[in-house]
């Protein structure tokens, strides 16, 4: 099992990541689980959902005392990608700067590589 992978979330990010996993109901134990898989306009989707499973080929991160888990496989596709949150007139949510994206759709929720 790894501990540490080049993936980042800002402050933005993680504050908003915490305040979701508070009013969510679950417990300490729960972390945010990040990843890539198949489907979307680009080729890959982004996602993210609460989980309490580490699994064992897994990057375990830490940021700010949020638990961050990333599988093998998407970590190839999510190396130095930067999470953010960002809250705009436009509309709120996570954001993926993504250095191994070649192409993203213009809703930012997917990309190819």
């Amino acid at each position: 099992m790894e501990t540490s992978t080049s993936l980042h979330f800002t402050v933005r990010a993680v504050a908003k990541s915490k305040q979701l996993l508070s009013t969510s109901g679950k417990g300490e134990e729960f972390g945010v689980r990040i990843g890539a898989k198949g489907g979307g306009c680009s080729g890959f989707n982004y996602f993210m959902d609460f989980e309490n499973t580490v699994r064992p080929d897994d990057h375990i991160m830490e940021f700010d005392g949020l638990k961050v888990f990333l599988d093998a496989k998407s970590a190839q596709y999510l190396a130095g990608t930067e999470v953010d949150y960002e809250d705009t007139f436009g509309g709120s949510g996570f954001a993926f700067k993504n250095p191994n994206a070649v192409h993203t759709c213009g809703c930012g929720s997917s990309f190819s590589v």
